[in-house]
């Protein structure tokens, strides 16, 4: 009898054994497909972002040829670049969802949405015109410093952001007149430690002095533009009453404004008209009624993808797309 009993719960342990060993391999069967499951489910997310990614650029690439064919026609109809000109008019977001083709799966719905502006870029100072040559120009440096002033920061930091700005230009040979000896030369001495050249705003932050208040304070005031034969002219048709203020000796941030308020009305169709308005007062660095240079804002959302970008054109017989920048 307890052979027996003994038996019976041998085939009860076995009987065990094999229903926990099913068990386990059913869960290990289950982890895995569901393993399998989740690696296909992200593998196809990430090729949904990927998709919806590279179609916000698409849509960028579409703003940035409308922008273009809108200033290629201002060119073509007007002589001057004023705020009264069509480009000058912010995008307000637009719905692009009867637009663009995409997949839907499910009857899942994409909301695309497209919006942004064009800003003149030579309605802002262009730190490049601080020296050429590895010389500082001291007209440009005074009116830089005033800028500063005006903007409540200190107009000592402008020597600074000067001097980093020649330091970083390749230094120009002079020949000797008539065989003779060079003449005395202005130009900062190469010492081997040159920066690289400026590229944006931010490269403030390499100049002593500069924290990111003030390069927040500043960033809608300056820009920094491409290298030049000669200074990017100042736009007085657009230019903000604290830079015509610092360009014009002598002038107030007061009187500026009131001047902006007076071009609204009746644009600076030629330079003479712009220095009989400011009451034949000096201004020592060049300035003119139009632009070539101009920075479109693009906002563009689809989806949960998201893209703000800021593109530089520069507007000569046909616009081109200096460079992007992804915010």
């Amino acid at each position: 009898m307890t052979a027996r009993r003994m038996r019976l719960a041998a085939r009860a342990r076995q009987r065990g054994v094999a229903i926990v060993t099913a068990l386990l391999l059913t869960t290990l069967a289950v982890t895995i497909v569901t393993s399998l499951f989740w690696q296909q489910q992200v593998q196809v997310r990430s090729i949904e972002n990927q998709r919806m990614h590279l179609q916000t650029r698409w849509i960028l690439r579409g703003a940035l040829d409308w922008a273009r064919l809108i200033l290629q026609q201002d060119e073509r109809d007007s002589q001057i670049t004023a705020e009264t000109s069509v480009w000058a008019t912010a995008l307000a977001e637009t719905r692009l969802d009867d637009y663009i083709e995409r997949e839907r799966n499910d009857n899942e719905k994409y909301d695309a949405t497209l919006s942004g502006r064009i800003h003149d870029a030579q309605a802002r100072y262009n730190l490049v015109n601080l020296a050429r040559d590895r010389v500082v120009n001291q007209e440009q440096l005074k009116v830089f410093q005033r800028l500063l002033e005006g903007l409540r920061l200190n107009g000592t930091l402008a020597k600074n952001v000067a001097q980093e700005v020649a330091r970083s230009q390749l230094l120009k040979a002079e020949p000797p007149p008539d065989g003779g000896n060079p003449p005395p030369s202005t130009a900062l001495p190469t010492d081997g430690r040159e920066p690289l050249p400026p590229q944006r705003v931010e490269d403030l932050l390499a100049v002593a002095g500069f924290n990111q208040d003030a390069v927040e304070t500043l960033r809608p005031f300056v820009i920094v533009l491409p290298p030049d034969k000669e200074d990017t002219e100042i736009n007085v048709n657009m230019a903000s009453p604290e830079l015509l203020a610092a360009m014009v000796e002598g002038f107030s941030v007061s009187e500026a404004a009131n001047l902006v308020q007076y071009r609204k009305r009746t644009p600076f169709y030629t330079k003479e008209l712009f220095t009989n308005a400011i009451n034949g007062k000096t201004v020592k660095v060049k300035f003119g009624i139009k632009s070539s240079y101009f920075l479109v804002e693009s906002h563009i959302r689809l989806g949960r993808a998201a893209l703000d970008a800021e593109s530089l054109i520069k507007r000569t017989k046909s616009a081109k797309v200096v460079w992007i920048r992804e915010n």
